[in-house]
């Protein structure tokens, strides 16, 4: 499907879809006390082997979690066939939440979420990458399960996520508002997310999304953003392994001034950046103030200063119409305190291309 077609589409879509009505409830954790600092738990890490041994301990310095001394339970990682890996977050067992990954590379490869649920005291998230076409392939990746309840505590910025079925009904959710996120459907491939309640009228923060899918290689990316005083519209649109618009589960979450996977102060040294030709002021974030820039464009560098503490980790997601989809070409640099992100897009085809993104960085403290 060509760009202009999709464009057509997106627009068709929006004007069938009506406000949407309350949608299932959220399947969310009830441990957590009604006014607690985000997230109740998470876990992130960063498969620096794509062909891992059994129970392989990734990078100390790219893994972190909420449970009790993570340096002394560390993430481990399967590899449970050609692509496929089982990423076991320890002592985090429970309900709800969401997982995000970022194939890291540069050949065109991508991953995607299979599932995530609780084994014994801990948190398994299947990850399945693949190579343009669908066939599967060994990748480094990152991978990020968080899941909150309540309403934070004041710290700034504000905080959602969503878990979507294919028809639209919401699995999962959150919203530091106390709103109710909704998802509508449209055409194939084509949904529209409501964050009531969190944002600014104009754009600010930053977008991630994942195809949850294990059926066949499926990629989803935020097709357009519609920023409002009352809340925040995104269109998310996903695709199969031929690029064409495909009814799949996803998850989307959404922070402004807030760390990936959802607190804020602490950690301290986070950063988000989105580009969509240029880079709105608002989009544009450093938790201490210092000023992020954009160079290059195959892939980009994305430089974040004095952000950089270890552990940390990092994500990407695509924006606009059509089937192209980002990654990051290398793990991140650091150097000093700075930080370097490197954004990488690709077309249908898996071939290097100038694209527009939303990048993130975060340190676990």
């Amino acid at each position: 499907m060509s760009v202009r077609l999709f464009s057509r589409v997106v627009r068709t879509a929006l004007l069938a879809l009506s406000v949407p009505a309350a949608l299932v409830a959220a399947a969310l954790p009830t441990a957590g006390p009604a006014a607690a600092a985000v997230p109740d738990r998470y876990g992130f890490a960063f498969l620096d082997n794509p062909t891992p041994p059994p129970a392989y301990v990734p990078d100390t310095t790219r893994q972190w979690g909420s449970w009790p001394s993570p340096a002394a339970n560390p993430v481990k990682v399967d590899q449970v066939g050609v692509g496929q890996y089982v990423v076991h977050f320890p002592l985090i067992a429970g309900p709800g939440g969401i997982a995000h990954a970022t194939a890291v590379g540069r050949t065109g490869s991508w991953c995607q979420v299979k599932g995530w649920g609780p084994v014994g005291t801990g948190l398994d998230v299947t990850v399945l990458c693949y190579k343009p076409g669908g066939i599967p392939v060994n990748s480094q990746f990152t991978a990020l399960y968080t899941t909150s309840s309540g309403v934070p505590a004041p710290a700034g910025g504000s905080y959602g996520y969503t878990y979507s079925a294919p028809t639209g009904a919401v699995i999962t959710q959150y919203n530091s508002s106390g709103g109710v996120n909704t998802v509508s459907h449209g055409s194939t491939g084509i949904w529209k997310a409501w964050l009531p309640g969190l944002g600014g009228a104009t754009q600010l923060g930053n977008f991630q999304v994942t195809a949850v899918d294990g059926v066949q290689g499926a990629r989803c990316k935020v097709a357009d953003w519609y920023p409002g005083s009352t809340g925040q519209t995104a269109i998310v649109a996903c695709f199969d392994a031929a690029n064409n618009p495909y009814d799949t589960r996803w998850t989307l979450s959404y922070s402004v001034k807030r760390a990936v996977h959802g607190p804020a102060y602490p950690p301290k040294y986070f950063g988000h950046l989105w580009f969509n030709g240029g880079v709105p002021a608002g989009t544009n974030f450093n938790s201490v103030g210092a000023a992020n820039t954009l160079a290059g464009s195959v892939p980009y560098s994305v430089t974040m200063p004095s952000v950089a503490v270890v552990p940390d980790t990092s994500h990407t997601t695509a924006f606009g119409p059509g089937p192209d989809y980002c990654g990051e070409a290398m793990p991140w640099n650091r150097s000093g305190s700075t930080v370097t992100l490197y954004p990488i897009c690709f077309n249908g085809s898996g071939s290097p291309v100038p694209g527009r993104f939303f990048t993130a960085y975060t340190s676990a403290f």
